[in-house]
């Protein structure tokens, strides 16, 4: 898992992570002409942090009002990829690169639904930054990502990713973990049901 600094890019070759530091930016650009604030679970989301590293790859950030970029609770991502390419292959490099993660990490875990009627994927992991040791968790950190093809508003062919990623830290993490185990299938339900913005890129 990155330093809570550091963004991967969650698309870029087959979902292989790189990661990307990158200083803060006054002013992000919206690339995705995404109108805000983005309203998720009875929260408002501001875009805090955007990236344009390729011609046919964009990435957007979302963080609520007081959260910190550094050690936040609760961000959303909006991720484009454009031009023909099948959204399967993308979730199986994902799914590909957190095997490899669990192979040195036993606490990483993750759980694949197919909406094979829409040609939609729900991918909910966990992955975590433990001590040198590796018999404890520093940072936790659980995704759900929704992959589904889109058509930009003109016309753009490509694959979107609407990401929530909620983080524990230090001492509360246990709570955090145990938290999930509980109550696992109501993120997955909230991000399957929210209406994914339409974006619209050059």
């Amino acid at each position: 898992m990155p330093h809570p600094k550091a963004r991967s890019f969650s698309f870029a070759a087959f979902m292989v992570t790189a990661i990307l530091f990158t200083p803060p930016q006054k002013a992000p650009v919206d690339y995705l002409k995404v109108p805000g604030p983005v309203s998720f679970d009875q929260a408002s989301y501001n875009l805090s942090w955007s990236s344009h590293p390729s011609a046919t790859y964009y990435k957007q950030e979302y963080l609520s009002k007081g959260q910190n970029a550094d050690r936040f609770q609760k961000m959303l991502m909006l991720e484009v990829l454009t031009g023909r390419i099948n959204v399967k292959d993308i979730v199986d490099g994902k799914i590909a690169e957190l095997k490899s993660m669990k192979a040195g990490n036993p606490f990483v875990t993750y759980e694949l639904t197919a909406l094979p009627a829409r040609d939609e994927y729900l991918l909910d992991f966990l992955v975590t930054q433990n001590t040198p040791d590796g018999k404890s968790v520093l940072i936790a950190e659980r995704n759900v990502y929704h992959y589904k093809p889109n058509a930009g508003k003109t016309g753009q062919n490509g694959t979107i990713l609407f990401a929530v990623t909620v983080r524990s830290y230090d001492a509360e993490v246990k709570s955090f973990l145990e938290k999930i185990k509980t109550n696992k299938a109501d993120l997955v339900g909230k991000v399957k049901a929210f209406v994914v913005p339409a974006v619209s890129v050059k």
